[in-house]
């Protein structure tokens, strides 16, 4: 199943970077294929849908993080590598316009990666809802803002009380 996950990752990421079909992509299509590529726990494949100067702001780190490399190294993997076994998935129809999509979504797994080098592992599960906003341009996501409850967050990984 990994393995499946994996190449659909790996085929998202060559029909992005084939910049003619990524301009044919509605946000809608955007939108689900980069969602399949975290479900498929492959950063690289989910940053491959991001432009080269995106800004993605996730609101718990606070600094929105500038370019595909800060964002997939400063949020995707570090999402990955916490929760190998997460799942994000939209929770109600979203809302398109032509050049963007807003949606609510749960985003749910088992913290078993450290964070970071000060923040190991809980092993814990966790699970949270939230709102993203994405802008899109050719194919590519320039603007990806995503809004959820990081202190019900910290609380489950019992970070704080």
């Amino acid at each position: 199943m990994r393995y499946l996950g994996w190449m659909i990752g790996a085929l998202l990421a060559v029909a992005v970077t084939t910049s003619a079909l990524a301009r044919d992509m509605t946000p809608r299509q955007v939108a689900d294929a980069y969602l399949a590529a975290w479900n498929a726990h492959d950063a690289d494949a989910a940053a491959a849908f991001m432009a080269d100067d995106v800004t993605y702001l996730d609101v718990t780190a606070g600094e929105p993080q500038k370019g595909r490399d800060a964002a997939r190294d400063k949020v995707i993997k570090l999402f990955v590598t916490a929760a190998p076994d997460l799942t994000w998935k939209m929770s109600s129809e979203p809302i398109e316009s032509a050049n963007g999509i807003a949606f609510e979504w749960t985003f749910a797994g088992t913290n078993t990666g450290a964070w970071g080098p000060d923040t190991p592992a809980t092993g814990k599960p966790f699970s949270f809802n939230g709102v993203t906003f994405m802008r899109i341009e050719n194919g590519k996501i320039v603007k990806q803002s995503d809004y959820y409850d990081g202190l019900g967050f910290q609380k489950q990984l019992g970070w704080i009380q």
